[in-house]
């Protein structure tokens, strides 16, 4: 059985999110450079079997395609001639950093920690992984 990994892209940063391998648990993986993306997803893919990728598609609320959404279409590209057997699913990834802020300020997080834009990155690629799976249940 293969992970699902979502990828909440950024311009700066990206953050990375991966289920256990029976699709129960979304968990933060880790935030890189959004330069380095596909080289840490192939070295993870080296050890772990990923099934399929979610990522982010960045909306306003209106509705519309986000300012950074042509840099996410072009990532997508990139991934999808990387990685051509797994396939690429998109998630609305409205309002998944104001989530994430939230959930770590009940969860108990120091200010110092909220404040850390690599963590918010990180839960928001959980949160969105996490709505894709209750999405397909």
């Amino acid at each position: 059985m293969g992970r699902l990994l979502a990828i909440d892209f950024g311009t700066k940063r990206t953050g990375i999110a991966v289920t256990d391998p029976l699709k129960i648990i979304a968990t933060g993986l880790n935030t890189v450079e959004t330069k380095d993306v596909l080289n840490f997803i192939e070295k993870y893919s080296k050890t772990e079997n990923i099934e399929c990728f979610i990522v982010g598609e960045p909306k306003t609320v209106q509705n519309l395609d986000s300012a950074i959404a042509p840099k996410v279409n072009d990532f997508i590209k990139k991934l999808s001639s990387k990685f051509p057997n797994i396939p690429v699913k998109r998630m609305d990834e409205r309002f998944t950093s104001k989530i994430a802020q939230q959930t770590m300020l009940l969860g108990g997080l120091k200010k110092k920690d909220r404040q850390n834009k690599a963590t918010v990155d990180m839960v928001s690629a959980t949160i969105l992984l996490q709505d894709y799976m209750s999405s397909i249940k």
